[in-house]
């Protein structure tokens, strides 16, 4: 999302596997999507076609329409994130390759990342696709206290990323690792999977004798950047392959450093309602597709994204 972020756990707009992550309306959290940019970044590369590989296996609605509509939230380089007008990165190409195999158009609309399941369960989207770390919880519909908020979402697993920590440039105040954050403050996007992995190291904070986190939680990732950029916040945190990205693009890669290892990895999920098993299906069988034809790998290698990638597509592997 340097966009900024695993978009993502609660670290990975994780975007990363952070057990209680938020779920409302089905969804990730309470708020509404109200749609901010339209793609312009489909993915015509992919038309519709019944001479497609998978095109039988989607749903009679998607087939006569020719198109499956994406809600993403554009802000997480290199997963998701616009440039010229068009929402471009890891997720796009990788749709596009599914449109081939199943010939339709993937055409995705930018919103907030917090409003983007309750959308998809409204009708808005047919998928939402923004680097959504799979969890139970979203599973499920519940929240981060396990109250059940909404229907939740079935995810069709195709990459896995875990919450890195990045700070500025030079680490002055020398961080290593997450338990090095207590007692410090941190900015985070609200809603993500790394907000509740902060959250859960806050509590290990307080039961060690240590000062608990204080956490700073921002509508959109660039803020939180910004806040430690500044020096406002010691780190901030964020999907790994998005942490990179912003460290080696912000200010020429004079900006931030990402520090210590890559936590709590688990799958980003292409999120569907949990009616629509056939579409479910069929995205699974497009993503073991593009992987045994080697599409899958040649977009993470364009995008530098290889630790991310999956030896075979799963249905709600997210714990």
């Amino acid at each position: 999302m340097t966009a900024s972020s695993t978009r993502r756990t609660t670290a990975a707009r994780t975007r990363t596997a952070a057990v209680g992550a938020i779920a409302v309306a089905g969804a990730l959290i309470l708020t509404g999507c109200g749609d901010q940019t339209d793609s312009g970044g489909s993915s015509k590369e992919s038309s519709s076609s019944s001479k497609a590989p998978l095109f039988d296996k989607l749903p009679a609605k998607i087939q006569k329409a020719g198109v499956i509509k994406v809600g993403t939230n554009a802000e997480y380089a290199p997963m998701e994130y616009q440039e010229g007008g068009k929402i471009v990165g890891v997720d796009p190409d990788i749709a596009a390759a599914l449109g081939k195999q199943l010939g339709v158009e993937f055409q995705f609309t930018s919103g907030s990342f917090d409003g983007l399941i309750s959308s998809l369960n409204s009708g808005r989207y047919d998928v939402a696709m923004s680097s959504i770390t799979d969890t139970k919880a979203r599973q499920e519909g519940l929240d981060d206290k396990g109250k059940k908020l909404g229907p939740g979402v079935d995810f069709v697993d195709y990459f896995t990323a875990g919450t890195a920590i990045y700070v500025q440039k030079g680490n002055p105040k020398k961080i290593g690792s997450i338990e090095d954050l207590c007692g410090q403050k941190v900015a985070v996007q609200h809603g993500t999977t790394y907000e509740q992995a902060l959250q859960k190291q806050s509590t290990a904070c307080t039961a060690a004798g240590k000062k608990k986190l204080d956490i700073e939680s921002f509508d959109n990732d660039t803020e939180a950047q910004t806040r430690v950029k500044s020096g406002g916040a010691v780190a901030g945190v964020n999907d790994y392959p998005v942490a990179v990205d912003i460290a080696r693009k912000a200010d020429g890669g004079n900006a931030f450093e990402v520090v210590g290892e890559q936590v709590d990895a688990g799958p980003f999920g292409i999120a569907v309602n949990k009616e629509n098993k056939e579409l479910t299906s069929a995205l699974e069988a497009a993503v073991n597709a593009i992987i045994q034809d080697g599409t899958y790998k040649k977009v993470l290698d364009k995008w530098g994204a290889q630790t991310g990638a999956v030896d075979k597509a799963a249905v709600n592997g997210g714990k």
